[in-house]
């Protein structure tokens, strides 16, 4: 198995991305600690054995503690994120406040206190889950959205070369549209279900959504050895949108 012997750490893990990488990563031999701001949802994995814990990335207490509890781990995995819809007069300063918070600010959080013991350790991979609607492309009505993934792939550039000599890898991965839990639920808020999953996976010419499933394999490329010289790439995985 590929992670044998290493702990991992995952935001958001309770749904979509994050519970499929988690399952994945103790599927490849890891220690999973899972994470997520409902423990309600970590259920499913608790009851494998993992180690599941609530989460708030955007609480600097919650998140010392979770680190102080964690110790080194050799895999983080930051997957708490939020899409608003709309354009950059549809989002008001509470909207931009709180996806600033949450999608740049939590991995910025998360990260700063799990990094010293990874250093401590000898290193480790970071993986930071962005977005196709980023510093790639643009999307419409992702104005924030857009932002602040492009800040994380910055982020993740910025880690990448700071600690390239200290044994901590940095990536990114890029998604394109994926069906999960809150896709879904942003589907149901059109008022036409049907007609705005059918648009969403149009975007991507392979005509389909993405699985979580399959974003959880790169994750595990990258937290693997197999990828020890990959760092500071932002790798799109979105059925060729971003390729046309």
């Amino acid at each position: 198995m590929r992670l044998e012997g290493k702990r991992a750490f995952v935001t958001a893990a309770g749904a979509g991305i994050g519970l499929a990488t988690a399952r994945a990563f103790a599927a490849e031999g890891a220690e999973v600690i899972a994470t997520d701001i409902d423990p309600a949802a970590l259920a499913p994995l608790a009851q494998t054995g993992m180690t599941t814990r609530g989460l708030d990335v955007t609480d600097p207490e919650q998140v010392a503690a979770a680190a102080a509890e964690a110790g080194a781990v050799d895999i983080l995995f930051n997957c708490a994120g939020f899409v608003h819809h709309g354009t950059i007069m549809d989002c008001d300063r509470s909207a931009w406040d709180f996806s600033v918070a949450l999608n740049v600010t939590g991995p910025y959080t998360v990260t700063r206190a799990l990094l010293p013991a990874m250093l401590a350790a000898g290193g480790g991979s970071i993986i930071n889950v962005a977005s196709v609607a980023s510093s790639l492309i643009a999307a419409p009505n992702r104005f924030v959205y857009g932002v602040t993934k492009a800040a994380v792939i910055g982020m993740t550039k910025s880690i990448a070369a700071d600690y390239v000599t200290q044994g901590i890898r940095c990536n990114a991965i890029c998604p394109g549209t994926v069906d999960s839990p809150s896709l879904a639920d942003r589907l149901r808020a059109t008022g036409d279900e049907a007609a705005a999953r059918a648009a969403f996976a149009a975007r991507q010419p392979m005509g389909r959504l993405g699985r979580p499933d399959e974003i959880a394999a790169l994750a595990v490329y990258l937290a693997s050895a197999e990828s020890a010289f990959v760092t500071g790439q932002a790798i799109a995985i979105d059925g060729g949108w971003t390729n046309v």
